[in-house]
């Protein structure tokens, strides 16, 4: 059985590089590609995992984002029009979806981030679409999605393991990190909160600044120079503090509290962790100085809690497992 993932941010990268090595112990051949991004190259690097370089992410304008999403699928179908593998798998890969449902191969396609319009592009497009039970199917069924298999867990539980923190740590404490939203992104309409919140919260401890794009020097905050792991960093962190979602619910699930500041909305997924009793909160940006004060530190063994969810990579082999090993014509 051969299966191709494509990565097009961080996340996808640890989400590919978990469903790979899954897979390769059940025999199967597995693909891994992505595109030029500020988190990929680097963590794939970091994870050891080979990933094959296709095309580039270019926010500059719309104009540019469309031809270089154009550029990846042309480079995408000289790569398997001879060869086609029989499971494409994506966590958000427009091109790939594209790509897979041209030359008629099975597409199962996993998602929690409910309100980014490329959804109509992806999820009417996958014979397949795996969710947490947190979200209700009813949401991507308006975008088009036929088939949705459920799990009682978080895509994060695929990669985050309770690991102890470092023995040796590398930062000062109390560590605060902060993740830059992605400002860039068309949802976001160039719109960023997060550089003056850090500022706000130097007063408490160290600030590591994490930003998304270019690596540049802001007076009062500690910014790395070079790539740094963000799983291994949410661990020492003694706060983690996020617009979106994921970097916050992979500290939450390693017991690091971590605050998001709902700009784009709570969502299903962050109501669900947090909920199960994982130290991840809701605070309005007017308040983050007053939690942040609360939760600083206050650390959180959740390793049986993080021991019940499901891990969403049961789901996905069982359903590559039934597939056959056959390609359409």
């Amino acid at each position: 059985m051969k299966v191709w993932f494509d990565a097009c941010t961080g996340k996808h990268i640890r989400y590919g590089a978990a469903i790979a090595k899954r897979l390769r112990q059940k025999g199967c051949q597995v693909i891994l590609t992505t595109r030029e991004h500020p988190d990929t190259i680097n963590l794939a690097q970091v994870l050891g995992e080979k990933f094959q370089v296709v095309g580039k992410y270019d926010p500059t304008s719309l104009a540019t984002r469309f031809r270089a999403s154009i550029e990846r699928e042309l480079r995408f179908y000289e790569m398997f029009k001879d060869d086609k593998p029989h499971v494409a798998v994506s966590h958000g890969s427009v091109e790939l979806c594209r790509t897979a449902f041209g030359l008629g191969v099975q597409i199962i396609c996993t998602g929690d981030t409910t309100y980014v319009k490329a959804n109509r592009l992806i999820v009417p497009l996958a014979d397949t679409m795996i969710i947490s039970k947190a979200i209700p199917k009813r949401v991507y069924r308006r975008y088009g999605a036929q088939n949705i298999v459920q799990f009682d867990g978080v895509d994060e539980v695929a990669w985050v393991c309770p690991l102890k923190r470092e023995e040796s740590e590398r930062y000062e404490h109390p560590l605060i990190v902060v993740r830059q939203s992605e400002f860039k992104a068309t949802y976001m309409k160039g719109t960023d909160a997060t550089v003056d919140i850090a500022r706000k919260l130097t007063s408490l401890g160290n600030v590591l600044f994490l930003p998304r794009y270019k690596k540049e020097e802001i007076e009062g905050l500690t910014v790395p120079e070079g790539f740094v792991d963000s799983l291994s960093l949410v661990r020492e962190a003694d706060l983690v503090i996020s617009v979106g979602g994921t970097i916050a619910r992979e500290a939450a699930l390693q017991g690091t509290p971590s605050i998001v500041v709902p700009i784009l909305g709570w969502g299903y997924v962050n109501d669900y962790v947090s909920g199960k009793g994982f130290p991840l909160f809701k605070v309005r940006q007017s308040d983050v100085l007053k939690y942040a004060k609360k939760h600083l530190g206050r650390r959180m063994d959740v390793r049986e809690m993080l021991a019940d969810l499901e891990n969403p990579l049961d789901v996905i082999e069982a359903i590559i497992e039934r597939k056959p090993a056959t390609r359409k014509n």
